[in-house]
C-alpha cells in the first residue's frame, strides 16, 4: 500500500477523484433533495451510449460522454415542466438510450479489435487509475467549475426545490435554473464515469447525499455533508484497493459509500413534522433574503 501511494497513477487519481467526488457530492444533494436521482441513473447510461457512439466514429470517448450526457439532460429539462422531468419523460429516453447503447456497442466491437474494446469496459466501470497527467488536470479543472457552479447557485435552487411556485412568485426563473442545474449534472455525470464507471456512477451522486439528508435536516449543512462524505468515500475506496490490490477501485469506493449509508439508516430518523418544519422556515427565510435584496 505504501508503495502505491508513490506511484503517479495513484496520485493523478487521488487528485482527481477528489475533484470529481467533491462535485458529485455537491450535484447529488440536489438531485436527491428534488426526487431527480432517476435521471442520475439515466444519464450514466447516457454516458455509457455518448462513448460507444464516439469509439464508433473513430472520435475520443470523452467528446460523446460530454456530448451524450449534457445533450440528453437539456433535452430532459425541456420536456419536463419548470426543468424537472417526471419519470415518465426519463423512463422513455431511458429506454430508447439504453437500445442506442447496445446498437453503438456492437458496431464498435465489430469494427474494432479486442484492445480497443477495452475501452467499453472502462466506460462501464471506470478507469480512476487510467487517469495521464493531462487527463487528471482536466478532470481537475471540470470538476471545479461544476462545484463552483452549484455552490453559485445553491440559495435559489434550495428555494425553487423547497417550494418552485413560491419561488417563481418571488422572481426566481425557475425553468432556466432548472435547465441549468441539469446541465450541470450533465457535465458531472460524464466526469465521474471516469472515476467509477457509468454502472456505478448513480452510487457516487446518489450515496453521499442520502447519508446526509439521514443525519441532518439543516439544509446547508447537509450540502457541505454530502460533499465531505462523497471525498472522504473515494480516499476510502481508493486506499482500500491499494491494500487489497484484487479489489477494483471502483466497487471498493462503492462499497464505502454502501457502508456509510447503511449506518446512517441506523441513526433514528426526525419526525415527518420536524422534517416539514425546517423546510418552511427555510423557504421562509430565503423569500424574505429575496424580498430585502430585491427592495
Amino acid at each position: 500500500m505504501i508503495t502505491a501511494l508513490h506511484q503517479p497513477f495513484f496520485q493523478h487519481a487521488l487528485l482527481a477523484g477528489t475533484a470529481i467526488a467533491l462535485a458529485s457530492g455537491l450535484v447529488g444533494y440536489f438531485l436527491v433533495l428534488r426526487a431527480q436521482t432517476f435521471t442520475g441513473d439515466a444519464l450514466g447510461h447516457v454516458a455509457f451510449t455518448g462513448a460507444m457512439a464516439a469509439l464508433a466514429g473513430g472520435f475520443d470517448l470523452r467528446l460523446g460522454l460530454f456530448a451524450g450526457t449534457v445533450g440528453v439532460a437539456l433535452l430532459l429539462g425541456v420536456l419536463g415542466r419548470r426543468g424537472r422531468p417526471d419519470d415518465v419523460v426519463i423512463g422513455t429516453l431511458f429506454s430508447w438510450i439504453l437500445g442506442l447503447g447496445t446498437f453503438f456497442l456492437t458496431l464498435y466491437t465489430t469494427h474494432r479489435s479486442t484492445t480497443q474494446g477495452n475501452a467499453g469496459i472502462s466506460v462501464l466501470f471506470g478507469s480512476v487509475y487510467g487517469l495521464d497527467g493531462a487527463r487528471t488536470t482536466a478532470a481537475v479543472l471540470i470538476a471545479l467549475a461544476v462545484s463552483a457552479a452549484v455552490v453559485l447557485i445553491a440559495r435559489p435552487m434550495l428555494f425553487a426545490t423547497l417550494d418552485d411556485a413560491v419561488a417563481a412568485a418571488r422572481g426566481v426563473r425557475t425553468g432556466a435554473l432548472g435547465l441549468g442545474f441539469l446541465a450541470l449534472v450533465g457535465v458531472c455525470a460524464a466526469e465521474a464515469t471516469q472515476a467509477v464507471g457509468s454502472l456505478l456512477l448513480l452510487g457516487l451522486l446518489a450515496a453521499p447525499a442520502g447519508t446526509a439528508l439521514r443525519l441532518t435536516d439543516r439544509p446547508y449543512r447537509a450540502l457541505g455533508l454530502s460533499a465531505a462524505l462523497a471525498v472522504l468515500e473515494l480516499w476510502s475506496g481508493l486506499m482500500l484497493s491499494a491494500a487489497v490490490p484484487r479489489l477494483p477501485p471502483s466497487f471498493a469506493i462503492m462499497a464505502v459509500a454502501a457502508a456509510c449509508y447503511a449506518g446512517a439508516s441506523l441513526v433514528r430518523p426526525r419526525s415527518r413534522s420536524t422534517r416539514t418544519t425546517v423546510a418552511r422556515s427555510t423557504v421562509t427565510r430565503i423569500a424574505t433574503v429575496t424580498r430585502t435584496t430585491e427592495e
